[in-house]
């Protein structure tokens, strides 16, 4: 049984919030399994247990998700913040995860410095990092985004260096690539928080709060 678009709000209910994402590839002939919609905040790991640091333990998702069997599709960085989804169903947290499906990741950046139209072309055209070049980006300067909220511990600024937030678009996934592809550009990264997945978003999300997809 399949459940279309148009009819999903409506039976919503009678389903128990399970209904088939209008993103995912064509094909996908299962009923979608329930999402979980996390607002990761800075310092947490993207996993619900911590093994490596002895003695010591870094938070984790467990602090804040209670969901037996759910799994994160993706992860983010420790110092990285924002949106993460999780999922119970394995083929479909390969799918989310998995670049090939050119599920775009959209990113809103502070990064140090006044980047240039010129810098920008260079992601959106795609740029040579040490493992091979970038595909090319959606990449605009935009205005601090108005959801943000105070990030523990506060961002270092250098009082005599200016500051920009740029909005950057992938369709695929290598590590710290986007922290990579701005220092390229003579622009370090200062905070980076991952706004949107696909169709999902954090809007109305505060750090550490979830909701279901």
């Amino acid at each position: 049984m399949t459940v279309s678009h148009s009819v999903r709000d409506r039976w919503a209910g009678e389903l128990e919030g399970d209904w088939l994402e209008p993103s995912l590839p064509l094909g996908y002939s299962a009923l979608m399994s329930k999402i979980i919609l996390f607002n990761k905040p800075y310092g947490v790991l993207s996993q619900f247990t911590d093994t490596g640091t002895a003695g010591s333990p870094r938070p984790t998702m467990s602090a804040f998700i209670d969901a037996p069997g759910y799994y994160p599709a993706g992860r983010l960085d420790k110092d990285s913040e924002g949106l993460m989804v999780l999922t119970n169903d394995g083929a479909l947290q390969a799918q989310i995860s998995d670049p090939k499906f050119k599920r775009p990741k959209t990113y809103h950046v502070q990064v140090e410095g006044v980047p240039s139209e010129a810098a920008l072309d260079r992601l959106r055209a795609g740029l040579k990092l040490k493992d091979g070049p970038t595909k090319p980006a959606h990449a605009d300067a935009i205005a601090e985004p108005d959801y943000l909220w105070p990030r523990t511990p506060p961002v270092r600024f250098r009082k005599s260096v200016q500051d920009r937030w740029v909005s950057i678009t992938l369709t695929e996934g290598r590590n710290r690539q986007v922290r990579r592809m701005t220092a390229a550009l003579g622009h370090p990264t200062l905070r980076l928080i991952r706004y949107s997945i696909g169709d999902w978003s954090l809007d109305g999300l505060a750090p550490g709060d979830w909701r279901w997809g």
